[in-house]
């Protein structure tokens, strides 16, 4: 165990970041949090509401004030404020963009003043169309064309790997950077598009549960608890420094299979119906993929780590959690 440290947490009212703030609560540490409730929410934090080791700093990541002054202080820094989700991708660009883009280069700048380590929270879909699963961190990528909406954010994400380590190479800042892939469980909302929380409140009201496409895209669900232990040893780690490294399950699933096992467990007889891309996006531009498994080997070999939820179970936690929302149905 190290010493308690001072921890800002960027979109940390979010659903990842507010399990990370609780963990390193938990163990002691003070935690900060910069969020300007866009896509996070108050009652994300509720556990940690009125905790002396937690603050709350309410500003947007594009604020280079609210970024300066969120910084300050902090012996590290986990940037995980991003615009998120496909249907808000898709129906928000700009924001999107500059959201992904503009914040990170703000907290890569202001922390190189002072040498905070930072670890950078990018995504699987900087692989794009790559179809050679499971996908390595070293892989190349093949990005889609600039018409079809959904490269955005593989394009930013892919930005901000770029700036983290030439922040690393030119500048000696301690960066990590950690790609996820679908983590899910507690307190993920359904209000961008998030696939098992859309789901399990679909099944809950009695359906039908929409599945885009045919049903056969696969997908490794891994639940939110076993991604902050990944995040917290990655940031102990230093053979991770300027290293790309996957955090995700590598346990994969068909969605509609995954659409099954919720409507299952739920017991409502909710139906199934395959809902065409057209349809479900009609914003336009689009495009996926049908694999999506990530190589944790990396991840494994330097820190030991391993998931230790089964997707059953996070499809039992998830449902309970929707049962226990208020706006879990309706």
């Amino acid at each position: 165990m190290i010493d308690a440290m001072r921890t800002l947490i960027t979109g940390g009212a979010g659903f990842i970041g507010s399990h990370l703030a609780e963990a390193l609560i938990a163990r002691g540490d003070h935690v900060r949090v910069l969020d300007d409730a866009s896509t996070g929410r108050a009652d994300n934090l509720r556990a940690l509401a009125g905790h002396a080791r937690l603050e709350w700093v309410r500003g947007s990541i594009t604020d280079e004030h609210a970024v300066a002054a969120a910084v300050g202080g902090c012996d590290r820094i986990v940037h995980l404020a991003a615009a998120v989700g496909v249907r808000r991708i898709l129906e928000r660009q700009i924001d999107s963009i500059s959201v992904n883009v503009i914040g990170t280069e703000l907290v890569l700048r202001h922390a190189a003043t002072r040498a905070t380590p930072v670890f950078l929270a990018s995504s699987s879909e900087v692989y794009g169309k790559g179809v050679s699963a499971p996908f390595r961190e070293e892989d190349d990528t093949l990005i889609g064309a600039t018409s079809r909406h959904r490269w955005s954010y593989a394009c930013g994400k892919m930005l901000d790997e770029f700036l983290a380590l030439a922040f690393w190479r030119e500048r000696g800042l301690p960066v990590r950077i950690g790609r996820f892939f679908n983590t899910t469980g507690p307190r993920q909302s359904a209000r961008h598009g998030m696939v098992l929380p859309r789901l399990c409140r679909a099944a809950l009201g009695g359906g039908p549960l929409e599945v885009h496409g045919d049903g056969a895209q696969t997908r490794c669900f891994l639940h939110v608890a076993d991604c902050v232990t990944a995040v917290i040893a990655l940031m102990e780690c230093d053979a991770a420094i300027g290293e790309v490294v996957n955090i995700g399950s590598r346990h994969e699933v068909a969605i509609r299979d995954l659409a099954r096992m919720v409507a299952d467990q739920a017991g409502t007889g909710a139906a199934i119906r395959l809902v065409p891309y057209d349809e479900a996006f009609p914003v336009g531009g689009f495009e996926d993929l049908r694999r999506r498994v990530p190589d944790v080997a990396k991840l494994t070999r330097l820190t030991g780590w391993r998931e230790s939820h089964d997707l059953a179970g996070i499809v039992r936690a998830c449902l309970d959690d929707c049962r226990s929302r208020a706006d879990a149905i309706g």
